[in-house]
């Protein structure tokens, strides 16, 4: 059987097995990339018709190098949520923080556009402290932007030590254990947590029960995304949109709404 009919028969199994809330609970992809390829691939209308066929209403976009984040916001400002990345051309997350003409980039967008956060930009422990990081940090204090730091646990430390009143997304969950997750949203009231990309959250066996605990422990400060970084993952928007639904039937419906969409919603509209 082909990859793409897997797919599909994996989606009917899901489907099927989907609790009646679960079916048509709305989502609000918190971690969307509309880069060039995606750009040349699908046109706004196009990236509007598969949101909608995903049952995904409100999104935070953005994307290298911010042309794509200005054409879907142009397109639908009423369902897209701009963010601004500091890169400029593909294969530079692992430099920028070392490129100072990143700052006057930076300073030039805020000046052009409105943006609700700044990110997804990565950075890890070690790089916080950087002259770049440090003032790209201070640009997004003078706008009011949300932080999301694709990082490490000491890298969203550092990140309150500079700025404690920061409002920080966590892309990914930092790759973390969920145990670590939960004792960082113990410390820090001004952390949510993006939980694209965990395929650990559900498999085969279920949700798993660690990660269940943590969504029991914090259900306010978690959220849902696809990261559509790559063509290949933006094929299968559907898919990721239809598997969150999976494992948030699990949960008591009052949470599995607050994950997909409501948490999302409170925190953009105090980003505003």
């Amino acid at each position: 059987m082909k990859p793409s009919s897997n797919l599909g028969l994996m989606s009917i199994l899901l489907l099927g097995s989907l609790p009646s809330h679960a079916e048509t609970l709305k989502i609000f992809d918190t971690h969307l990339h509309y880069n060039a390829d995606a750009q040349e691939q699908f046109d706004p209308q196009a990236v509007l018709k598969q949101l909608d066929d995903a049952g995904i209403e409100q999104v935070l976009v953005s994307s290298t190098d911010d042309t794509g984040t200005q054409r879907l916001l142009n397109a639908a400002p009423e369902r897209v949520l701009p963010a601004l990345r500091p890169y400029r051309k593909p294969g530079t997350i692992k430099t920028w923080m070392y490129d100072e003409t990143v700052i006057p980039h930076l300073e030039t967008k805020l000046a052009q556009h409105t943006y609700i956060a700044f990110g997804e930009f990565h950075a890890f422990e070690e790089h916080i402290e950087l002259p770049v990081v440090t003032r790209a940090i201070e640009l997004a204090k003078e706008h009011n932007l949300l932080l999301h730091l694709h990082g490490d646990r000491g890298a969203v430390e550092k990140l309150f030590v500079i700025w404690p009143q920061a409002r920080v997304l966590w892309a990914h969950a930092g790759f973390d254990d969920p145990e670590n997750v939960t004792a960082l949203l113990n410390r820090h009231t001004n952390l949510w947590v993006d939980l694209s990309h965990r395929s650990d959250i559900s498999t085969w066996a279920g949700l798993a029960a660690n990660w269940e605990q943590a969504f029991m422990e914090h259900p306010e400060r978690y959220l849902v995304g696809s990261d559509t970084y790559s063509l290949e993952r933006w094929k299968k928007l559907g898919f990721f949109a239809l598997n969150t639904r999976d494992w948030l039937s699990v949960l008591p419906e009052e949470v599995a709404h607050k994950i997909a969409y409501q948490n999302a919603q409170a925190l953009f509209r105090n980003a505003k």
